[in-house]
């Protein structure tokens, strides 16, 4: 149990507990995991024999991960010290665990949730969407992201190589389990009303957003990539078509200026590609995702001499074009231009400059990412 000034619930939480532990056999042992308590948690936590383990690193996750770390068991339960769980009903999850799941998650809109013991926005809004972002994103077949109750073997615990200090920690425990191919399942769960009387730690808003900047933040794919996809895709296939001509729909006529336009969404969809490349190398040498083999047959075909080659190549249609457009000018004399020819072959100029001299750049920083990677 993480507990930060719980003395009005530390206790009733612990009693259940070691009801639970009696009641069904179980040799176990209740941490709290102290994060700096001024109050009489640890004197509580004493009394009843439970082991406190002090955990100097502030944050949520911090707390867990201190707990968690030293715990003797080869099943660790956690759940928040405020009563709003019932610690004699843990046996679903030990029976889960049993059967060789690596973490069983506690779904609390199939347990029940007591009167008041959810806000209204966490109940319809925050829990919900960020629930649904997590399964579209990962595909985890998971109905509630955010419960607090959950289980986990200590091997698979210690396997998940968590990172997070805050309360996306919680996010970070499903992600890293389904990255890591970890079995995952869920049993019903009942929350009860918090039992203190202070407001809990939980921060709606601000760590609301820190769930959802960290399910966006480890895929990059949902990010980045589909983004790019999207961009490339209209944008290159639109401004194909206004270069050859100019396009009417009715009564309205879109030339050079959506050209420009057109031309500008194909270069940001090609950024984001770059984006995913980098964000996807930086996460995985820095042990956030795990390595894949798509990820290692990518030093297979994207290394410096294609990079430079195509970059190159677009650089030079680039200045061709440059140079066309250049004589188009000296034609007329260097004097006035019918914009809607010229911009014709100068956007496209500039876009495939821009898009060499890109390719170029990334292409000499990808081969520095990957000399980390072969290391």
């Amino acid at each position: 149990m993480p507990c930060l000034n719980e003395e009005e619930t530390l206790g009733i939480c612990i009693k259940k507990a070691q009801s639970f532990l009696n009641t069904n056999a179980v040799s176990g042992e209740i941490i709290i995991a102290d994060n700096g308590s001024t109050d009489q948690s640890i004197a509580i936590a004493k009394s009843l024999d439970a082991r406190v383990v002090p955990v100097e690193q502030k944050g949520y996750g911090n707390a867990l991960k201190g707990g968690i770390n030293a715990a003797h068991g080869t099943y660790v339960i956690m759940a928040d010290a405020d009563d709003s769980y019932d610690f004699e009903a843990l046996l679903p999850f030990l029976e889960k665990l049993r059967e060789g799941y690596d973490l069983v998650m506690g779904n609390r809109f199939k347990g029940g949730i007591e009167k008041g013991a959810m806000p209204f926005l966490h109940k319809y809004l925050g829990n919900p969407v960020l629930s649904f972002i997590g399964r579209l994103f990962f595909n985890i077949k998971i109905g509630d992201f955010h419960c607090g109750l959950r289980g986990f073997s200590k091997a698979a615990f210690l396997q998940m190589n968590l990172k997070t200090t805050g309360m996306e920690f919680a996010s970070e425990m499903i992600v890293k389990s389904k990255l890591n191919k970890l079995s995952i399942t869920e049993v019903p769960t009942k929350l009860h009303k918090d039992g203190r009387s202070r407001p809990p730690h939980l921060n709606t808003w601000t760590d609301g957003w820190r769930h959802l900047r960290f399910l966006l933040l480890y895929s990059p794919k949902w990010l980045f990539l589909y983004p790019s996809l999207i961009l490339l895709f209209f944008g290159i296939l639109a401004s194909i078509a206004l270069i050859i001509k100019p396009i009417a729909i009715d009564t309205v006529f879109f030339d050079v200026h959506t050209l420009l336009y057109t031309s500008s969404m194909a270069l940001i969809g090609f950024q984001f590609l770059v984006f995913y490349a980098l964000t996807k190398i930086f996460a995985v040498e820095n042990g956030l995702l795990p390595k894949s083999n798509r990820y290692n047959s990518m030093f297979k075909y994207l290394n410096l001499e294609r990079g430079l080659i195509i970059g190159a190549l677009l650089l030079t249609l680039g200045i061709v074009l440059s140079f066309k457009g250049l004589f188009f000018w000296e034609s007329v004399d260097f004097g006035s231009l019918d914009t809607s020819k010229t911009l014709r072959l100068i956007i496209p100029a500039v876009f495939t400059i821009l898009s060499g001299i890109q390719i170029i750049l990334f292409s000499l920083f990808f081969s520095i990412l990957s000399l980390k990677s072969k290391d």
